[in-house]
């Protein structure tokens, strides 16, 4: 089922033609009973009547609207002109918004990759283009465009870990806009049979469960602290090996190993302490 195009005589000067008929029925029928014509009479009923029918064909198509036209269950087209439109009047008509629309999804909770449970909720931003499908090829395609999220939504986050573990690997937390490119398409392959094309789509809520999210945040919290420290390791190392590579070249004092061991071993413990570090000043020799 394909939108087809259906073109619509303007509304307004229908209007007035089928105004104007009426009158010319009524008026016959009134000269009729007057002078006791009786062809009169029926000229002018059948032209009142067949202009109060064709006044059933006038309808309206706000902007960003369309109306999907059928004769007696039978798609005949879609009409997209704005205004006062004026079709066959046994036709039937649909009106479909084709504004775009958006809505977010409920919190739902699922596992992700590593099989921890999460809560993740979208924010889905659609829109019909094309009106026949929309209406013919699904039964309710309000409803069948939620449901359908969801269930996008669900076998997205089942395909990545909440956390990224690995250089390069895609994570639901550190990569939102991969993710979220993920959804749209897998949205819009979805959809696609009821005419609907997904704008955008973008993760609103994402977090650990209940259950489970203090020990995840002491994870993190840990993870953190080991990336900290070990980047401080590695600045207090260049720091001693900078400090020991000046002292020997500017040749300011000689050290023997065990000296150096011990230079290495203070200055770790000044630059790599949470606390700042009391000095104790040797007044004696250095040997």
């Amino acid at each position: 089922m394909k939108e087809n195009p259906l073109r619509s005589a303007a509304g307004i000067p229908m209007l007035l033609a089928l105004l104007v008929g009426v009158l010319f029925g009524a008026y016959l029928v009134s000269r009729a009973v007057q002078n006791g014509t009786p062809a009169f009479a029926v000229v002018g009923l059948l032209a009142g009547v067949l202009s109060f029918v064709c006044l059933f064909g006038l309808y309206m198509v706000e902007p960003n609207q369309s109306a999907v036209v059928s004769l007696f269950g039978k798609y005949v087209g879609t009409v997209k002109e704005n205004g006062l439109r004026w079709n066959n009047p046994f036709y039937g008509k649909k009106k479909i918004s084709q504004r775009v629309r958006n809505f977010e999804s409920g919190k739902l909770k699922v596992n992700e990759l590593d099989g921890s449970p999460i809560e993740i909720a979208a924010v889905i931003v659609w829109q019909v283009v094309d009106s026949a499908e929309a209406v013919y090829n699904v039964d309710d395609y309000e409803s069948f465009v939620q449901i359908q999220s969801e269930s996008a939504l669900r076998a997205m986050a089942t395909s990545y870990p909440y956390d990224q573990h690995e250089d390069g690997q895609l994570a639901l937390r550190s990569h939102a806009a991969e993710i979220s490119k993920h959804l749209a398409q897998e949205l819009t392959d979805r959809l696609a049979d009821a005419g609907v094309a997904v704008l955008d789509a973008r993760i609103s809520h994402l977090a650990y469960a209940p259950e489970i999210a203090q020990a995840m945040l002491q994870r993190q919290q840990a993870n953190a602290i080991i990336a900290a420290r070990t980047r401080i390791v590695a600045g207090a190392v260049g720091m001693v090996e900078m400090a020991l590579a000046e002292l020997q070249k500017n040749g300011v004092v000689q050290l023997d190993e065990e000296r150096k061991a011990q230079m290495v071993s203070n200055l770790l413990v000044v630059l790599c302490g949470e606390r700042a570090t009391q000095p104790i000043v040797n007044a004696g020799t250095l040997y």
